[in-house]
């Protein structure tokens, strides 16, 4: 993998951070451990293909929403969560700003099925608006990357690596 282009790295390690699950937390450690990317390049190249579905999925997922909605399980499910949630947030700005922390949090935590693709998806069916779900996902991969960064530093060899090697 050493011998690929340097731009084809670049490409795949910011598609790897766009996959939903594997996002930036796979992308990092397969950036710098697999095609010697630097921290930095790998950090940067996995981010930008982690945030680039968001917009997209915050703004767009609605009508996904609606065709499952066609089918009764599934109608269900969305309506009562869709009632429940969103008539509350909708209704109370001081919510709004709490789920945005939330959502923040959630985001941030690098487990496996936390990350930008759900948090979008959370942000989306409580119907918070793209300008209160955006800034929270993107502030919430960044702390994630920076988690990922300092864990793949600690895997590849200590602390000390990420300063020497960029």
């Amino acid at each position: 993998m050493a011998s690929l282009p340097l731009i084809i790295k670049y490409l795949l390690t910011g598609f790897i951070g766009m996959l939903p699950i594997v996002e930036l937390r796979g992308a990092i450690p397969i950036g710098v451990l697999s095609f010697q990317l630097t921290y930095i390049e790998s950090f940067v190249c996995s981010f930008i293909g982690n945030i680039l579905p968001v917009y997209f999925i915050v703004k767009f997922i609605r009508p996904l929403f609606d065709f499952f909605g066609r089918w009764k399980i599934f109608k269900v499910i969305i309506d009562w969560a869709t009632e429940k949630a969103t008539n509350h947030i909708k209704e109370n700005e001081k919510l709004q700003n709490a789920v945005s922390v939330g959502l923040f949090l959630f985001v941030a935590i690098p487990l496996p099925g936390t990350g930008a693709w759900v948090g979008s998806l959370i942000a989306n069916f409580l119907d918070l608006p793209p300008k209160k779900a955006i800034p929270p996902i993107i502030a919430g991969v960044l702390t994630a990357g920076i988690i990922m960064l300092a864990g793949t530093a600690v895997v590849d060899g200590g602390l000390q690596v990420l300063f020497q090697r960029g």
